[in-house]
């Protein structure tokens, strides 16, 4: 990010989406293996041969190998996917504008400079309210709305885009940097 900056451009905040949403996927990273090294410890105690009588011990390796590859499937299929998803978000708030990034191999952004930024509003539910996260939505005057998801510390980080707001110069003056159509990198 420190190459992107424009000259006399300073960052005030990088923050990530709040981690609620990491919260089921952690619980699947730490049960999944406990619960596939309990049943391999009971498909080799033979366990399985008295809950099923028909499997023999030649069955043993298979069942084993069946029990691995589905915590295996477990772990990169459900846990891996939620927390690039969530790594996959930044947000930046420097002096001059507001970047946000998505993705990681194929990557996407949008800007805003603070001056085109009429209000700051804070959209919260109650889960959100509880852990001080919240949706921040930045009305440039324009149809929609820009919108920041799960943004953790919210109000705080309102409180940073509205002071960084009233310190920009007068007259909106900012030398080369313009806000480009479609929010693309700068150079």
């Amino acid at each position: 990010m420190r190459k992107e900056l424009l000259p006399g451009e300073q960052v005030i905040v990088v923050t990530r989406r709040q981690p609620r949403m990491l919260i089921l996927p952690v619980l699947v990273f730490i049960l999944v293996p406990a619960i596939a090294a309990y049943l391999a410890a009971w498909i080799t105690k033979g366990g399985v041969k008295g809950f099923i009588p028909l499997v023999t011990a030649a069955w043993t390796p298979w069942l084993l190998l069946a029990c691995l590859l589905l915590a295996t499937w477990a772990l990169l299929g459900y846990t891996v996917p939620r927390v690039l998803k969530w790594r996959s978000v930044r947000y930046f708030l420097t002096n001059r504008r507001i970047i946000a990034r998505f993705g990681m191999l194929r990557r996407s952004d949008w800007q805003v400079p603070l001056a085109a930024i009429r209000n700051v509003g804070v959209h919260q539910s109650i889960l959100q309210r509880v852990l001080r996260s919240g949706n921040i939505s930045l009305d440039t005057g324009h149809d929609a709305a820009l919108v920041m998801a799960d943004v953790p510390e919210a109000a705080t980080f309102r409180a940073f885009v509205l002071d960084a707001i009233g310190e920009l110069p007068d007259g909106g003056d900012f030398g080369e940097w313009q806000l480009r159509e479609g929010g693309g990198d700068e150079r």
